[in-house]
Formats: structure tokens, sequence, C-alpha cells
């Protein structure tokens, strides 16, 4: 059993990035905060917790789905 999984190990690698790329200020935690967005993302695909295809047939980005009601 791993310490850490996929998403624990983004999440944790976009925070690093962020404050590596932090000059300070508002700037800089916008820049830690979308970095670490992205690092749980890329976390959360890689375990399988995420499923793009799901989410544009909900958003009605394909065809597929748009017979569902709402």
């Amino acid at each position: 059993m791993p310490i850490l999984n996929n998403t624990q190990i983004g999440l944790l690698a976009g925070l690093l990035l962020g404050i590596a790329g932090v000059v300070g200020g508002f700037g800089g935690f916008v820049i830690a905060l979308v970095l670490g967005a992205i690092g749980l993302l890329a976390g959360r695909w890689l375990d399988g917790g995420l499923d793009l295809t799901e989410l544009s047939e909900r958003s009605g980005l394909t065809g597929r789905g748009s017979d569902r009601v709402r």
C-alpha cells in the first residue's frame, strides 16, 4: 500500500511548483492555487477518479447524452 496515491502526489507536485514560482503577493497565491488544481486533476486522472468523457457528455459538448432528461 503506497503512502501517497497519485491524487495526493499530483496535488503536492502542483503546490511545490506553485511555491517555486511564487514571486509574492496575490499573484503568487493565484499561481500556487492554479498549479495545485492542475496537479490535483492530473493525479485524479491517473488514479482513474476523473472521467473526462462523462464530463463532456454532461456539459453537452458532445452530441451524446443530449436525450437525457434533466
